[in-house]
């Protein structure tokens, strides 16, 4: 098997997400990347098996005209729910006459792998691109059920409803509190704090109940801040997901198709070949959050080394005076002696990589091709 590049060697990425989690992290960790798991929302499963099994055996008996897949977990815990009852095989046959519809790729392959086809997909995966399907192929008298995602849609519900269709509410999974709260507020502090390079949301309740962290924490204008200097990546599935991000002033970056994958490719891409990166006349330089890399080998630095080379990494074959070195390092030390004592650190450190050159009287400078 061929061995992957570390491009993401220094980096330290927090994943918000519960489902999927672990594959997430097992992609970036190839990479070479230091990954931290919070979940800011979990997930509450069938909670209340009994009402779904009503509601499946209510369509069983008499079928409905429609079904509106939101979800592939969604979907796959109402097949597994069913098969637990010995329902699955009548339930899938059942479906067979009804007109399914699909929130996207991932609901259409929880479709397919019960061996079920979708007959219509909405491509944007968002409930408005159903609600205009579905208003305009008519909806008056039919019975739909909708397999509702971890938020709930009752605007879905009550458009259609209100357009004179019968609805039959299906709720598999709902989003709950965090499994470890502390966890969730620890790691937005960290954040702040410019711990991380990246921050990963893969759904729009997770994205917004973080944000809500931030605001309880009192750090959103400080995690902002960040974002606009370019020092940390915020980073979402889709545009749905981006959505609450955006409108939080966090720029968030999103992939141009709303998948794992593609997410993990962006990141990958993003603080791997394009971040923070300074070609020097000794290889590539990343400067990361907590560490930084010459063509992708972690470099022995001290936080002080670090943060005088992130100072020269911004301004890079500039001279940046002793002065603005010092108010870069940590502590509030007004002795210039303390940033030249710093720099000789940093060159010891770098060994035999002369990236720094001392401009007389001037101050110094990060040397580039």
């Amino acid at each position: 098997m061929t061995e992957l590049t570390p491009v993401l060697a220094g980096t330290k990425i927090l994943v918000t997400a519960q489902r999927r989690s672990d594959e997430l992290a097992a992609a970036l960790s190839r990479r070479g990347a230091e990954v931290t798991v919070a979940p800011a929302l979990g997930v509450v499963p069938d909670i209340d098996v009994d009402e779904l099994l009503r509601r499946t055996r209510e369509i069983l008996a008499n079928p409905v005209d429609v079904v509106v897949v939101t979800t592939g977990i969604g979907f796959r815990g109402w097949m597994d729910t069913a098969e637990e009852a010995g329902l699955h095989d009548e339930l899938v046959g059942n479906l067979e006459q009804s007109r399914l519809v699909a929130r996207g790729p991932k609901a259409r392959g929880a479709l397919q792998a019960a061996g079920l086809k979708a007959d219509w997909v909405a491509e944007s995966e968002t409930s408005a691109e159903i609600v205009e399907f579905l208003l305009a192929e008519g909806v008056r008298g039919l019975r739909i059920a909708i397999q509702h995602h971890g938020a709930g849609d009752p605007h879905l519900e009550s458009v259609l409803s209100g357009a004179g269709a019968q609805i039959v509410p299906l709720e598999v999974y709902r989003w709950g509190p965090p499994s470890d709260p502390a966890a969730v507020s620890e790691t937005a502090l960290q954040v702040a704090a410019a711990a991380y390079d990246a921050v990963m949301f893969t759904s729009a309740p997770a994205a917004i109940a973080w944000l809500a962290e931030l605001d309880q924490q009192g750090i959103t204008d400080v995690v902002r801040s960040l974002v606009v200097q370019g020092r940390l990546l915020i980073a979402a599935v889709g545009p749905v997901t981006a959505d609450p991000l955006l409108n939080a002033g966090l720029r968030p970056v999103y992939p141009d198709r709303s998948r794992m994958g593609a997410l993990v490719r962006l990141v990958i891409m993003t603080l791997g070949d394009e971040a923070h990166s300074v070609v020097t006349p000794s290889g590539v330089l990343h400067v990361r959050a907590s560490a930084a890399t010459l063509d992708h080998s972690l470099l022995p630095l001290s936080p002080n080394g670090l943060a005088i080379l992130r100072q020269l990494a911004l301004h890079p074959g500039e001279v940046v005076s002793r002065d603005r070195l010092l108010d870069a390092l940590p502590g509030d030390s007004a002795d210039p002696h303390t940033a030249e004592v710093a720099v000789a650190r940093l060159r010891e450190a770098l060994g035999p990589y002369p990236l720094v050159k001392t401009v007389i009287k001037r101050g110094y400078v990060l040397q580039t091709l």
